[in-house]
């Protein structure tokens, strides 16, 4: 198996055109991870970034600060020109899709020719604004350390309103440019630009990852061994399985037959024939976990705080039981009931069977025992609904596997993060889409893939 997948891996550089896309990609990958590297001059990222390792190991590293720091490869520790990572791209990308499916004028104007030029070219200036206001933000927030729980000074340029205006300028700088290499990506390279973006700060994260793991069964002080063999056979074995279920659902189509009428178009007359829709399992993707995640971790903090200002307990409490790192059930609970929520929510305002109900009738196509029209849409709704509920269940499985190996097993976060969750979840839809664009390039020009039969195969 592991010859076979190196021998495919030679392949893909026998190709002129696939060799120059991967090597294109390579270059560019590098020059995103070096933007969430390079410090912002008249900051002392270093202070922060040992402060947010120690509070990582105090309070289990899953906090808010943690979850954004997911997407920015540590950019944002490190008071980084990436801090802001690709997010803003991301959230403008979505706010415009859910206005594109609620907003008819949009709807229409990306039906149009020549309209999706006009959608994408309004989620940049989109990015833009959200660039300036969360630099914004991050730049206040630097600048009054105590919202990090951070007594020590960062900021080292004595004008303020320089430093804020330069700050601002380099984080909205360094997101468009990552943006932009995105895009490259997408358009001369392999894989999508902007998730592999995503996927390389997260893969960046494997080095304290190993570091954890060999802390765990191999501390400084061999009495204070807490895990043996056992555990790490159980610690494989889980993590083959979760890998295993991702790799499934990810891949996971429910087929519906369509059969198509024989039809005649002026002189031209087209057979009918048969063909299949697919209905993917998990069609929201890991959207439920990443909105589940960003909104559970505002109330926590914002009770906390007045708790702590008003002296009220019974706040600080509550806050807490909000808390990604600290909550037990209660969080627990409301983190499974959203991520199902958001399942729906993106399959309603993404999904839309009445237009396909209606396009399958305008180009004759019915589903075979289903009368066209209504019934078709209300069909295909009621199918979805239940593929989406199978797709939601295991979305809650895996995300909440890491917080119960941290929090209960007490697992290093760093550790844990990889077994489910936003993490997992994204490398591997990202690999898979990956893998599938290089081994259409090999099939092409007659090479084989990475499967023995030949391609990259969902499962219905």
């Amino acid at each position: 198996m592991i010859g076979r997948l190196l021998q495919t891996l030679a392949n893909c550089f026998k190709i002129p055109e696939l060799r120059s896309r991967i090597l294109f990609t390579a270059l560019l990958l590098t020059a995103a991870r070096l933007i969430m590297l390079v410090p912002i001059p008249g900051l002392d990222g270093a202070a922060l970034q040992q402060h947010f390792d120690e509070q990582a190991k105090r309070i289990g590293g899953s906090g808010a600060i943690g979850f954004y720091s997911l997407f920015t490869g540590g950019g944002l520790e490190k008071c980084a020109v990436g801090a802001l990572g690709i997010m803003p791209y991301i959230s403008a990308t979505i706010i415009i899709q859910l206005l594109t499916a609620v907003i008819p004028g949009l709807g229409k104007l990306a039906r149009e020719e020549g309209g999706r030029a006009k959608i994408v070219a309004y989620g940049r200036y989109l990015t833009v604004l959200l660039c300036v206001g969360q630099g914004l933000v991050l730049a206040l927030s630097w600048e009054n350390p105590q919202v990090f729980e951070f007594n020590q000074k960062i900021v080292t340029i004595d004008n303020v309103w320089l430093y804020r205006i330069q700050t601002v300028i380099i984080l909205t700088t360094g997101t468009l440019v990552m943006m932009w290499l995105g895009e490259q990506i997408t358009e001369r390279g392999v894989g999508n630009g902007v998730s592999l973006i995503i996927t390389i700060g997260i893969l960046a994260r494997l080095p304290l990852a190993f570091h954890a793991l060999r802390v765990m069964f191999f501390p400084a002080d061999p009495s204070l061994r807490e895990y043996n063999w056992t555990h790490a056979v159980l610690l494989i074995g889980l993590l083959f399985i979760v890998i295993g279920g991702v790799i499934m659902v990810t891949q996971g189509q429910r087929k519906i037959p369509v059969q198509y009428a024989q039809r005649a178009v002026g002189r031209k007359v087209y057979s009918g024939g048969t063909s299949f829709m697919p209905l993917r399992v998990n069609y929201a993707g890991v959207m439920p976990v990443i909105f589940a995640s960003a909104i559970l971790m505002f109330p926590g903090m914002i009770l906390s705080k007045i708790g702590e200002i008003t002296k009220m307990n019974l706040l600080r409490d509550i806050g807490s039981a909000l808390s990604r790192g600290d909550g037990g059930w209660i969080y627990l609970s409301l983190y499974a009931l959203m991520i199902l929520f958001f399942s729906y929510f993106w399959v309603a305002t993404q999904f839309n069977e009445l237009q396909v109900a209606d396009d399958l009738k305008k180009y004759g196509g019915y589903i075979p025992g289903i009368r066209p029209g209504s019934a078709t849409s209300d069909f295909l709704h009621n199918t979805m609904s239940r593929v989406t509920l199978a797709g939601a269940i295991f979305l809650v499985l895996i995300a909440v596997v890491p917080l119960l190996l941290t929090r209960f097993l007490r697992i290093d976060p760093n550790v844990a993060s990889f077994f489910g969750g936003t993490s997992l979840l994204i490398t591997v839809g990202v690999l898979l889409d990956t893998m599938r664009q290089m081994e259409s390039h090999l099939l092409m020009r007659h090479y084989d893939g990475f499967l023995q039969k030949g391609r990259i195969r969902g499962r219905s």
